[in-house]
C-alpha cells in the first residue's frame, strides 16, 4: 500500500465520521454553555459511573422482570401473560424472566431463541425495578423525560448531573455513543460548564482516529512543528482577526479555544488514539503501517464482545468500557439503532424475496437488530420484546464482566462504582387478541424501569403489577412498600438514580425516592 493510499484511507475514515472530532474539534461547538453553575467540591475525586442503555421504542417491563404468569390472571387469554412453564424466578426473588423460542421475528422470517433466565439468575441480587407512570408516548419526548425526570432539575439530564458531580478534570466526562435519540439530547440548564454536556461519537470503531492530529498520518510534520504552528495561531494570528476582536468575550468562542488548546492537549497526552482503538491489524485496518496500535486490552474486550466489528451496539459497549477504564468519562450512553442489521454471512438477504410459508429462512443469530429496535413490537410484540431484552441483557452482562475485572482501588472494582440504567421511552399495550401467541402493540404510559448496580437495593421491585390488568402501581418512596393506589413519577425515579450515584441534590427540589439507593 502506498503512502498516498494510507493517508487517504485515514482521511476517508475521518470524513465518514461527520464531525467525529467530537473529542477535540468542531462537534464541540454544538455543546456550548455558560459556565455559571458551581462545580461540587471534590468533583471527580470519588467518582461513580453511569451507563445509560437506551431501549428505544418501548421496553415492556411485563415482558421481562415483571412478567405475569397465566395462572395469576382470571382472563389470561386476553392479557399479555405467559404460560407458567416459560416464567422462571430465582428462589426468594421478586424478579422474573421469560425464555421463549419463535419461528419469526415479527414479520421477518428469522428464528428467535431468547433467554432471560440466565441473566436474572446471575444478577438478580443487583437488579431493581421501579415502576412508573410516564407522561408521554411520543418517542422523542418520552426518551428525553426518561433522562431528565420530566425536566425535574432545571432540565438537566442524568448524564449531565453525573458529569458535573464526578467528571471534573476528565477529558470527556459525558460521551454519547448513540445518536438521533432523546436519550442524548442536551439538557436545558445553560449554567452548566460546557464540559458537562455530552460529546457525540458517530462510530466507536473509527472515532479514536480523530483523537490525535499527528499519529496515523504518514509523512505528517513532527509534533514539535505542529505545536509551534498552533502556538503561533493561538497567540498571534487569531488575535489579529476581526472575528476574534469582535467576539473576544463570547463564551462560545472561549469554549472553542479551550477545546482547541487545553482539552486537545490532554487528549493527545493520554494517547487515547491508542488506548481506545477497537480495530486490530488487518487488511481493512493497516494499523502498523500507520504507526498505530490496538488498545492494550483489545484481546479481552473482543472476547467479551466478539461481534463488535459488525454489531454497532457491541462496539458501543466496548468503547464505553474503555472510556471508563482509562479515566476519560464518568457517564456513557449507548443503545441499539433503528437499522435492520444482519450477520455479514447473510448480506444480500431481501425481505421481499423470501418467505413463502416454508418456515423460518434465517437461523437463530442471523438477525442482529430488528428495524426500529423495541418499536418493532408494532409488528410482533412477543418475539420482538423477547429478542430485544435478550440483546440488551447480553450487552449489559458483558459490560459488568469487564468492569468487575478492572480494579479501581481500595479493594473495589469499577463495577462496584457503576450503575446501568435501562432507559425506555414508554411501555407497551397490555392486552392481546384472545389467545393470540403473537400480536402487535401500541404505546402505553404505564411501565417500569430496570436498574442494575451494587449501588442500589437489589433483588427489589419498587411497586408491583396488577395481574388482572397488566398495569403497574407504585410504592412508598421512602420505604419501598408497595402501594396499589399510587404511581411512581418520572421525577422520583430520576431522583433515586442520582442519589444512588452519590450526586449532591441539595437545593434541587427533587422528591425523595430513597427506596432505591443502597444506604
Amino acid at each position: 500500500m502506498t503512502r498516498k493510499t494510507l493517508t487517504a484511507d485515514r482521511r476517508q475514515v475521518l470524513k465518514g465520521l461527520g464531525a467525529a472530532g467530537g473529542a477535540a474539534a468542531a462537534a464541540s461547538l454544538g455543546l456550548l454553555g455558560q459556565p455559571r453553575a458551581q462545580v461540587p467540591e471534590g468533583s471527580g475525586t470519588d467518582p461513580r459511573f453511569l451507563i445509560v442503555m437506551g431501549c428505544s421504542g418501548g421496553a415492556s417491563i411485563i415482558d421481562g422482570a415483571l412478567a405475569i404468569r397465566a395462572s395469576e390472571c382470571s382472563q389470561p387469554q386476553v392479557l399479555n401473560t405467559f404460560p407458567d412453564a416459560l416464567v422462571s424466578q430465582p428462589d426468594g426473588s421478586p424478579l422474573r424472566a421469560v425464555d421463549q423460542d419463535f419461528d419469526a421475528l415479527g414479520n421477518i422470517p428469522a428464528a428467535v431463541q431468547a433467554r432471560q433466565g440466565w441473566f436474572v439468575q446471575k444478577h438478580h441480587a443487583q437488579m431493581a425495578v421501579a415502576t412508573w407512570e410516564r407522561t408521554s408516548v411520543n418517542h422523542a419526548i418520552g426518551q428525553r423525560r426518561a433522562v431528565t425526570g420530566n425536566e425535574a432539575w432545571a432540565g438537566r439530564t442524568l448524564q449531565e448531573c453525573v458529569a458535573l458531580q464526578h467528571g471534573a478534570g476528565r477529558p470527556l466526562p459525558n460521551v454519547h455513543l448513540m445518536g438521533g435519540s432523546g436519550f442524548t439530547e442536551r439538557g436545558t440548564d445553560a449554567s452548566l460548564p460546557a464540559w458537562a454536556f455530552g460529546e457525540a461519537v458517530t462510530d466507536p470503531r473509527t472515532w479514536p482516529l480523530s483523537l490525535d492530529a499527528v499519529k496515523g498520518i504518514q509523512g505528517a510534520p513532527g509534533r514539535g512543528l505542529f505545536d509551534r504552528a498552533r502556538a503561533l495561531r493561538d497567540g498571534r494570528v487569531d488575535a489579529l482577526s476581526r472575528f476574534a476582536q469582535v467576539f473576544d468575550k463570547s463564551t462560545r468562542l472561549r469554549h472553542w479555544r479551550h477545546i482547541r488548546s487545553d482539552a486537545r492537549q490532554g487528549i493527545e497526552a493520554l494517547d487515547l488514539i491508542s488506548k481506545l482503538m477497537l480495530k486490530v491489524q488487518g487488511p481493512d485496518a493497516p494499523l502498523a503501517e500507520l504507526g498505530l496500535t490496538s488498545s492494550p486490552v483489545i484481546g479481552r474486550v473482543r472476547e467479551v464482545f466478539p461481534n463488535l466489528e459488525n454489531d454497532k451496539l457491541e462496539a458501543q459497549a466496548a468503547l464505553a468500557f474503555l472510556l471508563i477504564k482509562y479515566g476519560v468519562s464518568v457517564t456513557v450512553t449507548l443503545g441499539p439503532g433503528g437499522d435492520f442489521v444482519l450477520d455479514p454471512e447473510f448480506d444480500g438477504f431481501s425481505l421481499g424475496a423470501i418467505g413463502g410459508g416454508g418456515g423460518p429462512v434465517l437461523p437463530v443469530g442471523a438477525v442482529k437488530n430488528p428495524p426500529i429496535a423495541f418499536d418493532f413490537s408494532h409488528n410482533g410484540h412477543r418475539s420482538v420484546q423477547a429478542f430485544m431484552w435478550d440483546r440488551m441483557y447480553k450487552v449489559a452482562d458483558g459490560l459488568i464482566t469487564l468492569l468487575a475485572e478492572e480494579e479501581f482501588g481500595g479493594g473495589q472494582s469499577y463495577w462496584d462504582r457503576s450503575l446501568i440504567y435501562f432507559a425506555s421511552d414508554f411501555g407497551r399495550d397490555k392486552h392481546r387478541p384472545e389467545g393470540a401467541p403473537e400480536f402487535g402493540t401500541g404505546h402505553s404510559v404505564n411501565n417500569g424501569v430496570l436498574a442494575l448496580s451494587p449501588l442500589i437495593k437489589g433483588d427489589t421491585v419498587l411497586g408491583g403489577v396488577d395481574p388482572e390488568t397488566g398495569l403497574t402501581y407504585g410504592c412508598d418512596p421512602r420505604t419501598g412498600a408497595p402501594e396499589a393506589g399510587r404511581k411512581n413519577s418520572e421525577a422520583e425515579v430520576f431522583s433515586g438514580l442520582l442519589s444512588a450515584l452519590k450526586v449532591d441534590t441539595a437545593g434541587s427540589g427533587l422528591p425523595d425516592f430513597s427506596a432505591l439507593p443502597r444506604g
